[in-house]
């Protein structure tokens, strides 16, 4: 097999050092016309093909940045990935997805990896509390990193999320307009920004108008968790009438336990979901849901990185307002 024409065999050709070829490929070097003509010629004639990932190097950028991400098979983060890799590819960089299991041991790693250059930028979301601060501390050594959707408590760089406290005023009042007055919450971790914003927001909202809270569950954005949560809501909770759910992925586990246990949803039991980024006009019943941006969330965390990659030192926090979208699932009493 014929080895392809490499940087060194341009030079030759045209006369010139391998240095001055790649500095005027890159673009950090002015040559008078007749020389530049050389190299060109030398390219043509050999069909040399640059390498890329060689070249960006060279100028100190590897021309891709990374997405870190919980769970890929999340529908919210894959959703998330695809805005991003949009916004990513109509720039010209790639993207390097980084799925941390939610374990900080492995968001550590791709945080290091920014470090080495791997990448020229990041994109980070989590669902977990920050143990013992690490994840703030390493975020802060770095210059060209964006916090998405969950907050890293303390960290001073740019970050985007959704309104969850309008969220959650906005479930409230609608329970409460249907004449709801007994109420629960699940959701997440207590310990995180997103559940503790959601939640509150439920909660100061219904008291104010009237309602009460008979409970609030806190626990983990999986359906799993939303089996259990389930459960003890139908065993030890059946004064409920209406509950705001803190994740589609919650509900779900949730509505596999109240079909087992012969519970319909929006009839023995209304519910509103936060999310909506799963087909929730397609269950039974179609499920009303708090909707997040989720898009402009991707959007709105590419931009942001791109000004902190351009030198931009603010630390802007945006929080991107949601909206009901009002289905079958809550009963009117």
């Amino acid at each position: 097999m014929t080895k392809p024409p490499s940087l060194q065999d341009v030079a030759r050709a045209a006369g010139l050092s391998p240095a001055t070829v790649s500095r005027f490929l890159n673009g950090s070097l002015h040559l008078p016309p007749e020389t530049a003509e050389r190299i060109n010629s030398a390219i043509a004639t050999l069909n040399y093909r640059p390498n890329p990932h060689a070249r960006s190097l060279s100028r100190g950028r590897s021309d891709t940045i990374g997405l870190v991400v919980p769970d890929v098979a999340n529908p919210f983060f894959a959703r998330l990935a695809a805005a991003v890799e949009h916004h990513a590819g109509q720039a010209g960089l790639g993207l390097m997805l980084c799925s941390s299991v939610n374990r900080q041991t492995r968001e550590l790693d791709y945080i290091e990896r920014l470090r080495r250059n791997h990448v020229d930028g990041l994109l980070f979301t989590t669902n977990h509390q920050d143990e013992h601060q690490a994840l703030r501390r390493a975020i802060d050594a770095n210059r060209n990193i964006v916090v998405m959707d969950e907050d890293v408590e303390g960290t001073s760089v740019p970050k985007v999320f959704s309104d969850n406290l309008l969220g959650g005023r906005l479930a409230a009042r609608h329970f409460l307009a249907a004449g709801h007055r007994r109420l629960a919450y699940v959701g997440g971790p207590r310990n995180i920004m997103t559940s503790r914003e959601r939640a509150r927001g439920f909660s100061e909202e219904a008291v104010t108008r009237g309602g009460e809270i008979v409970t609030e569950l806190f626990g983990h954005y999986t359906m799993d968790y939303g089996r259990a949560a389930m459960e003890m809501l139908i065993d030890a909770y059946p004064e409920v009438t209406a509950v705001f759910i803190g994740a589609d992925q919650v509900m779900y586990g949730m509505a596999q336990v109240a079909k087992e246990r012969g519970k319909r949803l929006g009839a023995d039991l209304s519910i509103i979901a936060y999310d909506d980024v799963g087909p929730l006009s397609l269950l039974d019943p179609p499920v009303t849901a708090i909707h997040q941006p989720v898009e402009d969330i991707g959007r709105i965390g590419f931009e942001l990185l791109m000004a902190r990659m351009a030198g931009d030192m603010s630390t802007p926090v945006i929080r991107l307002p949601v909206t009901l979208v009002e289905r079958s699932s809550v009963r009117s009493l």
